[in-house]
């Protein structure tokens, strides 16, 4: 089957305020080849697409499978994809409020969302984060192709994984953040040696948990993201070691697209549990040209 002609769902995932988000193409799984499902994202004008397979809905809690691209290729996961996929099928329910068994990246976890007045609220849980301090050479290796230098560095470094590491680099001021200008081709070719997807870089976390962050991702053809979940996930988890359990975390805004995504982290007796959540907007369907 040809992509050519296929419905395409754009939805705007962890808008803040009503405004910006992620735009993300959501589709129907379609028996397509990888290279015809990386292309899709680039025709859309989108960073990521989201590829829905439901395999159960009798009883209104569907059984479903994602799957995540990029221009470069396939992700094992992508949270603001699953904000979106969760709006998409929000969408298509009659009820105010859904929940689906969702299957993506090996794992089979939890998804729920509530619909609003002019948007959809979703959330779902990212699975256990992995930390740990990250080693020099790593460190010599990412933080000047980010262009962090000693005096914007904060204290709390780490490489955090929920399926893929990336570099968690804490930042003095949101200014510092602001004026952050990585070089792109050095930033990659450090986290294609070191496998990292990429480097989350944030500010301070205020004393009500609000953080802003940048994600960057060449590595995956991302330069930089909209909206980035599940390294949100891995920051609420390693704050939650700070005493901080709840956090907001605005992105976007240097690329003109306001996004803000939340994060708790919570004790439960299989460890640390975190939820992650974002306002979706589905904001047209088309077909691919």
């Amino acid at each position: 089957m040809s992509r050519h002609g296929l419905p395409v769902t754009i939805v705007r995932a962890c808008m803040r305020d009503g405004k910006g988000g992620s735009p993300t193409a959501v589709l129907d799984e379609a028996p397509l080849s990888d290279d015809e499902r990386r292309r899709v994202p680039v025709q859309m004008g989108t960073s990521h697409a989201v590829f829905v397979s439901v395999h159960d809905s009798r009883r209104g809690s569907p059984v479903v499978s994602l799957r995540f691209f990029t221009a470069a290729g396939e992700l094992p996961a992508c949270g603001h994809g699953t904000v979106a996929a969760l709006a998409f099928l929000a969408e298509r329910s009659e009820s105010q409020e859904n929940r689906a068994t969702i299957h993506a990246a090996g794992r089979v976890f939890p998804g729920w969302s509530v619909r609003e007045k002019t948007h959809v609220h979703a959330a779902f849980d990212p699975g256990p984060v992995d930390l740990r301090r990250p080693t020099a050479i790593e460190c010599d290796l990412v933080l000047p192709a980010l262009g962090v230098t000693s005096g914007t560095l904060a204290p709390g470094t780490r490489v955090a994984s929920v399926g893929r590491s990336r570099l968690l680099v804490p930042l003095t001021t949101r200014s510092a953040l602001t004026t952050l200008s990585p070089d792109f081709e050095r930033l990659r070719a450090a986290c294609d040696r070191l496998g990292f997807l990429g480097c989350y870089a944030y500010s301070v976390p205020t004393p009500t948990g609000r953080v802003a962050a940048r994600m960057f991702a060449p590595s995956i053809g991302v330069a930089e993201d909209i909206a980035n979940a599940n390294s949100t996930a891995c920051l609420a988890a390693h704050l939650a070691g700070q005493g901080i359990s709840d956090i907001a975390v605005d992105m976007g805004d240097s690329l003109g697209s306001p996004s803000t995504i939340t994060a708790t982290a919570q004790p439960d007796p299989l460890g640390l549990r975190v939820h992650l959540g974002g306002a979706a907007e589905v904001t047209r369907s088309i077909r691919m040209p």
